[in-house]
């Protein structure tokens, strides 16, 4: 494993304050956190010895103006390509290939209530579709589902709505994104089919959070708790709703911007800041339990 060295952190600053200026979706906090950067490096705040300190630095200062937990300087331990986004695809690659394609469990507890982990990430769908598919097609004869999804950090919208497409009967408009590039507005609605057998949308459903519950996993709790499909059980959840895209500013360290704002149809604005609020507060480590005694407790109704 190749470890961070001594770098200049001038070239990596106005690399991202360059991305801030152009991509960042909000222009205005752009400027703004931009203005912050290289102030912060005139001033000699980021003079330390390797990018993993940097990184830590960086991210405070970018948070610091509008605490998005998207807009982020990551540090990799090994050096990445400089192509976008590489860095993002082959960190989650490896989590890919260790996890049965981000559904490490499928488990049926008393009374007929099955479990779905989904973890550590809701991947790209042209690597999901296929495990999450065969885990959901297992649950879909469950009398009750308890989706879990305490351990999962994000992951791609067209993965969400996948998904959700197990857990309801009719094609349904989930969310909207509005990206910056462009000014475009593009809907994601549930599928019309899906491979396997569908869940559907009458029987009971929970969802399981954690305050460790991020981005896109935040998406899929809140788009089902908006439209009454599901029973949220946990904690509040992290507070990240703008997708981001990844640039490499160092062999080391890559600026991750949010491009993009969601909408639900539903509430008409998001869980930015605020994260998804569980209809049924508790521990983390407590909600599977509650989850299964409410489950049970609804099916002998």
């Amino acid at each position: 494993m190749t470890t961070s060295t001594t770098l200049s952190p001038a070239p990596v600053i106005d690399a991202t304050a360059q991305l801030l200026t152009e991509r960042y979706v909000f222009p205005e906090i752009a400027e703004q956190v931009a203005d912050l950067l290289r102030h912060r490096l005139a001033e000699g705040a980021y003079d330390v010895d390797g990018a993993e300190e940097l990184a830590r630095l960086v991210t405070a200062d970018l948070q610091s103006v509008n605490s998005d937990r998207h807009l982020r300087l990551k540090h990799h331990a090994d050096p990445v390509s400089p192509e976008q986004g590489a860095a993002t695809l082959a960190s989650m690659r490896r989590d890919f290939d260790t996890s049965l394609g981000g559904a490490p469990r499928v488990q049926l507890l008393d009374g007929g209530v099955a479990v779905v982990e989904l973890a550590p990430m809701l991947f790209p769908l042209e690597w999901a579709a296929e495990p999450l598919g065969a885990a959901l097609t297992v649950a879909s004869r469950a009398q009750a589902l308890i989706v879990d999804l305490r351990g999962n950090r994000g992951g791609d919208p067209d993965t969400v709505a996948f998904v959700c497409s197990y857990l309801l009967d009719e094609r349904t408009h989930l969310n909207t994104m509005h990206w910056r590039s462009g000014e475009r507005v593009e809907q994601s609605w549930s599928l019309p089919h899906v491979p396997g057998a569908r869940f559907g949308g009458t029987k009971p459903l929970y969802v399981l959070s954690s305050a460790r519950t991020f981005s896109a996993a935040e998406e899929l709790a809140y788009n089902l708790q908006q439209l009454g499909r599901a029973v949220v059980v946990g904690e509040p959840t992290l507070g990240g709703a703008h997708p981001c895209r990844g640039w490499t500013v160092h062999p080391h360290l890559e600026a991750t911007i949010p491009v993009g704002r969601a909408v639900n149809p539903v509430s008409g604005t998001n869980w930015e800041g605020t994260g998804v609020q569980p209809d049924v507060p508790c521990a983390a480590a407590d909600s599977l339990d509650r989850a299964h005694a409410l489950a049970l407790t609804r099916l002998a109704v």
